[in-house]
């Protein structure tokens, strides 16, 4: 009995081995004719294997490439696009520099913050000032309900938006000015998962409640 592991190593085992011994057949096919041929009936099936490539863009550039990576690059057959290089797979990728500016409350999120601390000195006009105040004022609550929708006080709302834009931005009256907690926890759909929470919190209540007492009966 034959094992895989005394079997050549699959370089895209995604494949299957059928695929590999077709590409080591191709390659030993005199004929430039057809090997173009034999090529070309490799990537239909290849094609078929990994229907999910047909909605990466340019899919069958892909299945080309993964051609010549299953060939060791040894195959030598007409391709309608550009032969990858085999040293372009030993290439590391660059350093991705990530952002390292601090955000006071990651709720909140960084573009509502760089908002805040431009309307420092961007916004002079009062109706202008009023407006981005209440409206900055219930999207900070709006953002904060995604991250706990359980329960959120205005003036805690009030005394963040001041302290990101640097006392720039007071809303007076949050109770009044601010959208009621439920209305936005219907918008964002949160609502029913609350009273089913609520719900369950209240059984689990009772139940213990019911336990309490049938054991402390006597």
């Amino acid at each position: 009995m034959e094992y895989n592991t005394s079997r050549v190593k699959l370089l895209l085992p995604e494949y299957g081995r059928n695929v590999q011994n077709m590409i080591s057949h191709a390659m030993e096919i005199p004929e430039r004719e057809e090997r173009n041929r034999a090529a070309q009936a490799i990537i239909e099936v290849m094609g078929q294997l990994n229907p999910h490539l047909r909605d990466v863009d340019d899919y069958r550039h892909k299945l080309w490439a993964h051609l010549f990576i299953m060939s060791d690059f040894q195959l030598e057959v007409d391709s309608p696009y550009e032969i990858p290089e085999k040293e372009s797979l030993a290439e590391k990728p660059e350093r991705m520099d990530y952002p390292k500016s601090k955000i006071r409350f990651g709720h909140y999120g960084q573009y509502s913050q760089k908002i805040l601390e431009e309307a420092i000195e961007g916004v002079k006009d009062e109706k202008e000032r009023a407006y981005l105040t209440k409206a900055m004022g219930n999207f900070m609550k709006k953002q904060f309900l995604r991250h706990n929708n359980t329960a959120v006080e205005n003036t805690v709302i009030a005394e963040q938006l001041s302290e990101l834009s640097k006392g720039t931005l007071k809303l007076e009256n949050p109770d009044e000015n601010l959208t009621s907690t439920n209305q936005l926890l219907k918008t964002l759909g949160l609502q029913q998962n609350v009273n089913s929470n609520n719900r369950k919190q209240s059984s689990n209540s009772n139940r213990k409640k019911q336990q309490y007492k049938k054991k402390y009966k006597k």
